[in-house]
This record gives C-alpha cells, structure tokens and sequence, in this order.
C-alpha cells in the first residue's frame, strides 16, 4: 500500500471489514466544548487498511469544514462505533487514484451523476483519511 495511507494505530481486521463493506457511514466532529454534533451520513471508500471520506459537495460542505476544523470526531457503519482522527490528504497524494476507484467499485450502481461528486480533481481536494483514535468504544 502506498505510505501516505498507512497509519499508526491499526483498525481490526473486523472494523475494517464491516466499515469497509457498510453503504453509508455516519460521521460526526467533536465541538470546542467537547461534545459530539449530530451525525452526517456520507458515503466510504476503502483502500487497503486505509478508510477515506470526501465530502460530495466540495470544502464548502457543513461536516466537511466542521471535520477538518476539530480533527477529531466520531465514525458509526457496519454496527462498529469509534473515535478518530480526520487526516486531510494531499489532492495530487497517489493513492488518490485508488480512492477513485474504490469510490467507482462500490458507489457506480447509483449512476454517474452521484459518483461524479466524489471522484476527480475538485473531489481529491477533501479526501480525509479517517484514523483510528485509541481505544474502541
């Protein structure tokens, strides 16, 4: 796997799979005070180990500006529930490609229109890699 996904805290075999293979994941970013904002379902690529969100409505987009802004946040998919970080990749990062594909691979049964907005140039400019905090919940 290219190196700009790979992390150092590991998901499990299991997570991996099950947030992997789950059509939707929930995503919420912590506030100042701690807490939680309301989850945002967006659609999930896998790329090796690694899990990537983009938002499909550019950097303008509320969960996208809110992730970035906290790093930190809240995942939900596949019936695993866990705190990560929200890790910005580099839009011309190889494995941008990879993304693509695995966007393509899972997401292309809705047609053209939809997965455009999570493919491509301006879509590689939000990828986040998402990154296990320590500790499941």
């Amino acid at each position: 796997m290219d190196n700009s996904l790979e992390t150092t805290v590991d998901w499990t075999p299991e997570e991996l799979s099950r947030v992997g293979r789950a059509d939707e994941l929930q995503v919420s970013s912590y506030r100042r005070d701690g807490t939680l904002r309301p989850f945002v379902p967006i659609w999930i690529a896998r790329v090796g180990d690694a899990l990537c969100i983009r938002s499909a409505h550019g950097p303008a987009n509320g969960w996208y500006r809110r992730a970035l802004a906290a790093g930190a946040g809240r995942i939900r998919a596949g019936g695993i529930e866990r705190d990560v970080r929200f890790d910005p990749l580099d839009a011309s990062d190889p494995a941008q490609s990879a993304i693509d594909e695995a966007y393509h691979a899972k997401y292309d049964r809705y047609g053209p229109r939809y997965v455009a907005t999570v493919v491509g140039p301006s879509a590689r400019q939000t990828t986040l890699r998402i990154v296990p905090a320590q500790g499941a919940l």
